[in-house]
């Protein structure tokens, strides 16, 4: 028994010094590394219906992850509930499903500890804009560095069809068996009213398109949000034929003149009418959270430099007095 505790109360350093079960590998150096391949980065296979927009923007996360070299413990995917919520089980990284609605405020957190990562959220329209619509305002207004991927499909599909936050006036569901009475959200209003700094529109059935937002998306330093009409084929197929021109419909980009630094500019574009405007919305570059955050703290310690740490402790039960 002593010699147990004896061995508990030792450090795992000289643990494996004396037994030599802890072998320290030293990592290897970035250059020396092997560029991560699809086959790395890919896990389970995804569960979602065949012909579903969400395997398109999946495989772009993929490519995208690959086109920018980054490596697995440098990258976070981060969701809610839902069918495109899935997204943290088909990647081969660091992640996590969290409860529904709440996935912003986690990977906030994870966002304000650990700045070195590229912290992605994936969503449908009910998870960011129902339940987690408050959270969503929130994160726009404190301008948290993460890129948030909305996956929008009009309609809550993992619970068999019910009128979701962007359902359109008329549709019919399991919760509006007379068709939907309720004024839907438009979501590049609500994004540019809450303070996003970075807001995009595209479409699963654009691949090119959807890439180049993400890039761009992740470039930006400050709270990303992308709007991606991503089709659920199983309980509204059809939904987005108006913004596909294979099928007669039309994909209208931001014109070029348009200023992405113009709020009332982008209020104005998102007024178009159904399928709307393609593009970047809102771009402005302002302090992050982030930044705020590591300048209070870093005035804190210069404040508290060279203290003890019981020092620290009594200044601060003496301001209380």
């Amino acid at each position: 028994r002593q010699n147990v505790t004896q061995r508990m109360s030792e450090s795992s350093s000289n643990i494996a010094e004396r037994t030599g079960d802890i072998v320290k590998v030293p990592p290897l150096a970035d250059e020396d590394r092997q560029p991560l391949k699809k086959k790395d980065i890919a896990a389970d296979h995804p569960t979602w219906c065949p012909g579903c927009g969400d395997f398109t923007v999946l495989a772009l996360y993929f490519k995208l992850i690959e086109r920018r070299g980054i490596w697995h413990e440098k990258v976070t995917t981060i969701a809610g509930i839902g069918c495109s919520s899935r997204f943290p089980y088909f990647v081969q990284a660091h992640g996590v499903h969290y409860i529904h609605g709440r996935a912003l405020p986690f990977a906030t957190g994870v966002s304000m500890s650990r700045p070195d990562l590229h912290v992605f959220v994936f969503g449908g329209d009910g998870d960011a804009f129902s339940i987690g619509g408050n959270h969503l305002n929130h994160t726009a207004r404190k301008n948290i560095k993460m890129t948030y991927v909305i996956m929008d499909n009009f309609v809550y599909g993992l619970t068999k069809k019910q009128t979701s936050p962007t359902s359109p006036i008329g549709f019919k569901s399991k919760t509006d068996v007379l068709g939907a009475k309720d004024r839907p959200i438009n979501p590049m209003k609500q994004l540019v009213a809450a303070g996003a700094s970075f807001i995009a529109r595209t479409t699963a059935t654009n691949p090119k398109h959807l890439l180049d937002i993400m890039e761009k998306a992740m470039d930006h330093d400050g709270f990303s949000v992308i709007e991606c009409l991503s089709e659920c084929i199983e309980f509204y197929a059809g939904a987005f034929d108006a913004s596909n021109p294979r099928k007669g419909g039309e994909f209208k980009e931001i014109p070029e003149d348009h200023d992405v630094t113009n709020e009332e500019a982008a209020y104005q574009l998102a007024a178009d009418p159904f399928p709307g405007y393609f593009g970047i919305y809102y771009q402005e570059l302002r302090p992050t959270k982030n930044s705020n955050e590591a300048e209070i703290i870093s005035q804190a310690k210069e404040k508290m430099a060279g203290k003890a740490d019981w020092e620290i402790l009594q200044q601060t039960f003496d301001r209380m007095k």
